[in-house]
């Protein structure tokens, strides 16, 4: 009873080291870390962001709605990186998110005051990067500004047109 009650413990002392690594779902650079060597945390509390580098890297582009009517996944576009003056990358349009950016936001708009005004709303979608190379993939960074412009004349085979 005493050898299966220190194997148990070795078993349950292997399980809590365990818990002592946390890995990453996918590679990527760590940036605003919260924690520090040491430090004891509870589940749920946010340690680091994790930033997605080469392969897999997306942009959003909140389009217009009036500049919707033809983008389709699947669909090519260029997308122009402020910071990298001159540079041009292409993409493919990933999806179109299911409602505009409002609908979404922390504290949606509620128009209970009968004013009717007429806004255009944008709406996130989402760019795979295709064939950038890997040196220009490794220059870019969350939340720059880019100028993504669509070519409805790539759209897939079968898709609805205008």
């Amino acid at each position: 009873a005493q050898v299966a009650r220190a194997e148990a413990a070795v078993r349950q002392a292997a399980l809590n080291l365990s818990y002592t690594r946390i890995t990453a779902p996918f590679a990527g650079a760590a940036g605003d870390r919260q924690v520090r060597v040491g430090q004891y945390v509870q589940p749920g509390t946010r340690l680091l962001t994790l930033v997605p580098t080469g392969a897999g890297l997306y942009a959003v582009a909140n389009f217009k709605e009036t500049q919707l009517g033809r983008v389709v996944p699947g669909e090519r576009v260029r997308i122009a990186v402020d910071m990298l003056p001159g540079t041009v990358l292409d993409g493919v349009v990933d999806s179109l998110a299911p409602g505009s950016g409002a609908q979404f936001a922390l504290l949606p708009p509620e128009n209970a005051t009968g004013n009717f005004t007429k806004v255009v709303q944008r709406v996130p979608v989402r760019v795979r990067l295709a064939g950038v190379p890997a040196a220009e993939l490794a220059r870019l960074r969350p939340g720059l500004s880019l100028t993504v412009t669509a070519d409805s004349r790539t759209a897939p085979a079968g898709t609805p047109g205008p």
